[in-house]
């Protein structure tokens, strides 16, 4: 019998956000793998179990990927990880692929899981939902992401200032992941927007490490963790001032 490959969702950093589902899988004696950046570097995934009272299974695999976005350099990664799951599945072992947050959410399990179907499509795969980031940020900020008819969107905030600020113009609530690269242009953004006030950053939700920041002016200059976002609301009203501000440029 061939394995299951399992996603299985961590939440964001909050041991106590690890759902019964994934619970029962972490325990269930399904082999580990866990997502590094670089040999033998930290994986912030198996953190949020150990940080659990979990004990890290004998057999257990880091596997690699590289924070890059060189497309060849990624492939070789996802083949060389997704080679060493099938071969675990093929002799009929269960593997559990840890995830922070939530596993179909801009997650790593799903270049792996598409790269194992690759491989083998016989092999069987299943996501375990989690407890995304931005949830937990949202409770933790005590800042509602929607209410009655209220529209949310969330994008990495790679698509760039231009891409964001036209956003702002047509959702209530914007959430910005990785936010680290484009943090101060951001902020120049919220300045030139009016919405400094309505923005709240937080880093690592959840976690033991985590930080909540409500006057984001004074994140300017600062270095920020990669497993960051940034949350700006907006009203409905707000909104129609920022439109009829753009139209009389």
């Amino acid at each position: 019998m061939t394995g299951v490959l399992y996603g299985v969702s961590l939440g964001p950093g909050d041991p106590g956000l690890i759902t019964r589902k994934s619970w029962e899988l972490l325990h269930s004696g399904a082999d580990w793998a866990y997502p590094v950046r670089k040999k033998h570097g930290e994986s912030y995934a198996l953190k949020i179990a150990l940080a659990a009272g979990l004990a890290l299974p004998e057999k257990s695999t880091a596997l690699i990927f590289p924070m890059t976005h060189d497309h060849e350099i990624l492939a070789k990664y996802w083949l060389q990880a997704a080679s060493l799951v099938v071969e675990k599945l093929h002799a009929g072992r269960d593997v559990a692929f840890l995830v922070e947050g939530d596993a179909s959410t801009y997650s790593t399990f799903q270049h792996l899981a598409k790269t194992v179907a690759g491989l083998d499509d016989s092999v069987q795969i299943e996501t375990i939902a989690g407890v995304s980031s931005f949830n937990a940020a949202a409770a933790r900020a005590k800042m509602p992401l929607a209410d009655t008819d209220d529209t949310v969107a969330i994008i990495p905030a790679g698509y760039g200032i231009e891409m964001i600020e036209k956003m702002l113009l047509d959702f209530d609530t914007l959430i910005l992941l990785k936010v680290k690269p484009l943090l101060d242009d951001i902020i120049s953004l919220l300045e030139r927007t009016d919405l400094v006030t309505k923005a709240c950053f937080i880093e690592k939700a959840g976690s033991s490490e985590e930080r909540i920041v409500h006057d984001v002016l004074s994140l300017k200059g600062q270095k920020v963790n990669y497993l960051s976002l940034l949350m700006v609301h907006n009203s409905h009203r707000m909104r129609g001032e920022l439109i009829r501000g753009c139209r009389k440029k």
